[in-house]
């Protein structure tokens, strides 16, 4: 009797574990300040689901599109949830990769900015939730240009920039002019510079798919990046991007920083920014039309169609971007701490319009960043900074490799986009684009 009551109770054990084993959600995603952040918050999650157990994957941004990319096309079921943006959502969806996200009248899908649902969801279902959204705007140092009597418009020109730049750039005092992303990616410098690309009257593929990287706008925008970094950049530019550039803006290293505007929140947050009280903002810089001059992206939650704990994967997904999950940050952190650019609650909420000194600008960004209508000649494709076709990630990294090598001097701007042309057209032909 002794016996079986052992064994039984090995079974037990065993039946335990296996049951635990189960319920383990694994789930990929960036490092970057908000997503460690829900790390944090995940016990929260747990309490409330004891039958479920998070299992965190944080990479860094370009790591963690190989990973998640690699995973899902090959099935390989490495991950439960991942990390996924405004670019892979609509193409996974088509492809059958991704399980619409379940939401109920909890959830309240139609508080979530039209921006974001639209670029989130495939023939009207939504396939990943936002984490948080964003746009690009401009940060700076207020008491830096009023020192100089500088008064920033509220959507500047590139013009107008750099020549604040010149003005407040003093390496001695270890300040640089302007900070802007440099390390190589589509997700990393690409995203600035297509902006900046834009709007300089750019588009990266013209209404026959032909790549449009050696023409004038870009010439103009990339010579114009260039030479803009060499002067009033800081040293070393060329291997920075959204986490580098974030440290030295807080560390009051940077006059002025173009980027997501979820950073925004960091820079005014007196505990991680020496700078907190002096900085300001403004629309993303503009050249020859305002169109694309501000990217528009979202992180968001999505579940590969692979993942053998859907129901569990679900409810974690709706938990993290839920009215309540902003309302556990603000109760933990504070309303400056919040993920935005997602609901209309929180910009509803006067206890964060008013913690948040940057959210005014931050939505009307957001607002005004058109992903089916972004550059000046008609384009064939959806996206601000990107094309939402599977061959603009390779497209995408060979071309920030050689911007990135522009930047840093060891090509010209004119042999960067000439091979960058070059390597774009490859592509396109081999993905059968040209009759």
């Amino acid at each position: 009797m002794k016996r079986f009551l052992k064994a039984g109770l090995v079974l037990a054990i065993a039946g335990a574990g296996l049951a635990h084993a189960a319920t383990e959600l694994v789930i990929a995603t960036v490092n970057n300040g908000h997503m460690i952040e829900m790390q944090k918050l995940g016990k929260f999650f747990e309490q409330a689901h004891p039958d479920i157990k998070l299992k965190w994957v944080t990479l860094e941004e370009g790591t963690l599109r190989q990973r998640v990319t690699t995973d899902i096309a090959t099935k390989g079921g490495q991950f439960d949830v991942m990390t996924i943006g405004m670019y892979e959502t609509p193409i996974w969806a088509k492809k059958g990769w991704l399980k619409p996200i379940a939401t109920d009248a909890a959830y309240d899908v139609d508080d979530l900015l039209p921006a974001m649902r639209n670029g989130l969801s495939a023939d009207g279902k939504l396939y990943a939730s936002p984490f948080y959204g964003e746009s690009s705007m401009l940060m700076y140092r207020k008491d830096l240009a009023d020192k100089v009597g500088f008064k920033m418009p509220e959507q500047p020109t590139w013009a107008q920039v750099k020549e604040l730049a010149g003005k407040i750039h003093d390496p001695k005092a270890g300040v640089y002019g302007m900070c802007l992303r440099g390390k190589p990616g589509w997700g990393d410098n690409m995203a600035l510079l297509t902006t900046m690309v834009n709007t300089h009257g750019g588009q990266w593929f013209d209404m026959a798919w032909k790549p449009q990287i050696d023409t004038k706008p870009w010439h103009d925008a990339i010579g114009f990046y260039v030479d803009l970094m060499k002067a009033y950049g800081p040293p070393g530019a060329s291997a920075n991007s959204f986490n580098e550039n974030l440290a030295l803006f807080n560390e009051g290293k940077c006059g002025m920083w173009v980027d997501a505007t979820i950073a925004a929140s960091f820079v005014s947050d007196p505990k991680q920014s020496k700078v907190a009280d002096k900085v300001a903002f403004a629309q993303a810089p503009v050249a020859v039309t305002p169109k694309g001059a501000n990217w528009l992206w979202a992180w968001a939650l999505a579940i590969p169609a692979g993942s053998q704990k859907v129901d569990a994967a679900q409810a974690f997904v709706k938990w993290a971007t839920s009215k309540d999950y902003v309302q556990l940050v603000a109760k933990e952190e504070g309303w400056g701490s919040v993920p935005t650019g997602t609901r209309k609650s929180t910009y509803a909420s006067p206890e964060f319009m008013k913690a948040a000194r940057f959210a005014e600008a931050e939505k009307k960004a957001i607002d005004t960043a058109n992903a089916n209508d972004s550059t000046l000649p008609k384009s064939p494709y959806v996206g601000v900074q990107y094309a939402a076709i599977p061959e603009f990630q390779a497209i995408g990294v060979a071309v920030g490799q050689q911007m990135s090598a522009a930047l840093s001097g060891k090509v010209t701007v004119d042999q960067a986009l000439k091979t960058s042309q070059t390597a774009a057209e490859r592509e396109m032909t081999k993905a059968g684009y040209y009759k």
